[in-house]
Formats: C-alpha cells, structure tokens, sequence
C-alpha cells in the first residue's frame, strides 16, 4: 500500500475543490448490492431508461472497465446553491442552476491524475468517470468512506447534506483504501413522506418513473397524470427529496464559479419562460445540465407549472 500517495491525492483532490475524496478497492460489488439492482431491473424500475441494462457486467464489476485497475479514487463537489431563483417564479432543480457539473468535474479530475503521473499523465494508465458510465458512482462512494446511500437514494455525507457530485478516478496503483460509512438514516423517513409522487418506498425500492425528476428530463413523452398534479413550481428536476432530509441542515452555499447562476437566469420570470424561444433556451442553457430535458420537454414541464 502506499499511504504517502494516498495522502497527496486527497491533498490535492482539497486543492482543486472536490469537498471530499475517498478511495476504494476495486473489486466486484457486494451480493447485496448485486441482487438489489438486478432486482430492480427486472422489475422495470427503471422507466424507459433502457440504457441503465447495457453493460451490467461492468456495472457490478468495475475492473472490467480498465486493464490493470485496482483502486477507485471517488471524489465529491458541493452544489448547494449560494443563489436561487426569486420565490413565487418558476423554478429548476439546484444541480443545474450552474454549468454543467460534467465538464467541471472531469476537467479537475484530469488534473488530479496529472498530478499523480506527471509527465507520463498523457500515457498512463487511467480512466475518469463522471455519471457518464456504467459506474455505480453512489456505492463506490460509500466503500470509499466518504457517505452512505439515503433513503432518498442520494449519496448523504454526515454534517454535510447530499447536494453533491459525483467522479471517479481509476487507477492501475494500490492505495490505502477507506472503510465503507454506515448508513445513519435511522428511522428517519422524512424524505418518503415528502415525495409526492411515492416514488420512494420503506421497502427500499426506487420507482424511477414515478419520479418528478425522471418525468421533467429523461421522460421524452407526456408528462403523467400524476406528474402533472404534483409537479408543483419546478419544471426541471425536484429537490424535495433533498429538502426533506435533517443532514442537509447541514449544507454550506458553494462558491464554485462554474456553478453559480447567471444574471439573467435569476431575472427570469414565468411570463418570461412562458414566451422562451429556441434561441433564448440556447443561450440561457448553453453549457448547462439543462439542456438535456431539449426545449420541447421544458415547453412541455413550463406549460404544466402550478404557479
């Protein structure tokens, strides 16, 4: 093992801005979690994001992703916003409010491995994730210490909250691995009694479509009847789940820049979005998470508001 390596790379991991950075072993998942996602696969959970079946053998096994991978360097971002949209307008989902956290999160993760293969970084042996993979970026983030999956299913770090990206850094190094966080939910069910949909479940179960987030980004045909009722002021994304939970009492603003929201997006008002044109959709969401939803789906989610 090597500890002094170990202890650079979080150092640095801290200077280029990752809130936290853990590292696991690389090793196939554990049964549990093996059989909770085939589980949940073949019950259809999963809505019609097809492409969440592709590759399940790299899913539960990461080496398979990388010759020669032994260690998982998982890093966090915070994205808890230090501004947000006026009240009683319409609103988005926190994690877009920014730039799109891929493109920032990768690039500081490029960064780390070049600190760690210095001039060899451009050869090395290595490869970056950022939920753009088959990556069970949640479970390896507990392995690696750094929080434990909520009942929410959002990645909790204690005294911190869940308004976190994700990354991963694999490496062909042996490392000092962290020991897997215990998972401190308790009997707290705030976040289940809070969706309005019932897309969480106590039996531990994600109902992907039945999601307000699902139904306004990946749902590329009608909103649901049920969508519809409940999707209350937020057209892109939901964060009641999140709101909910005690440990995002926690939860510091970023000063992150990248993710910080325009001037105009904050003066945006529903008669605004009411009239928003493909043009302005370009321009407000250029090298935004938003753009994924496309502007047919943000017409159609603006259009169904209760405001």
């Amino acid at each position: 093992m090597n500890s002094k390596l170990s202890s650079e790379i979080k150092a640095e991991a801290q200077r280029l801005g990752f809130f936290a950075c853990g590292i696991a072993k690389a090793k196939r998942v554990s049964t549990e979690e093996e059989d909770h996602l085939r589980s949940w696969l073949a019950a259809g959970l999963n809505a019609d994001m097809s492409w969440m079946n592709n590759h399940l053998d790299k899913r539960l096994d990461p080496r398979l992703l990388m010759d020669g991978l032994k260690s998982i360097v998982c890093v966090v971002m915070n994205y808890t916003p230090s501004r947000t949209l006026p009240k009683g307008e319409p609103q988005i989902a926190a994690y877009a409010l920014g730039k799109d956290y891929h493109d920032v999160i990768k690039q500081q993760l490029c960064r780390l491995a070049t600190f760690i293969y210095g001039e060899d970084a451009e050869h090395a042996n290595y490869r970056v994730f950022v939920d753009s993979g088959p990556v069970l970026e949640r479970y390896w983030a507990q392995q690696a210490g750094i929080g434990w999956i909520g009942k929410n299913e959002q990645l909790i770090i204690p005294h911190a909250g869940s308004m976190f990206f994700l990354g991963e850094l694999f490496l062909d190094y042996e490392l000092d691995y962290d020991s897997p966080t215990t998972n401190r939910c308790g009997n707290c069910s705030r976040c289940i009694e809070q969706c309005p949909t019932h897309a969480l479940s106590k039996d531990g179960l994600f109902d992907a479509s039945l999601c307000l987030s699902y139904q306004t980004i990946e749902n590329r045909h009608e909103l649901s009847d049920l969508a519809k009722k409940n999707i209350g002021d937020t057209f892109y994304g939901c964060d009641l789940c999140q709101k909910a939970c005690p440990w995002n009492r926690f939860a510091q603003p970023n000063d992150i820049p990248e993710f910080q929201p325009t001037e105009e997006l904050l003066g945006m008002t529903r008669a605004k979005w009411e009239q928003l044109s493909l043009v302005d959709y370009q321009r407000l969401f250029k090298g935004s998470a938003v753009k994924r939803a496309k502007y047919d789906g943000i017409m159609r989610n603006i259009s169904a508001l209760k405001t």
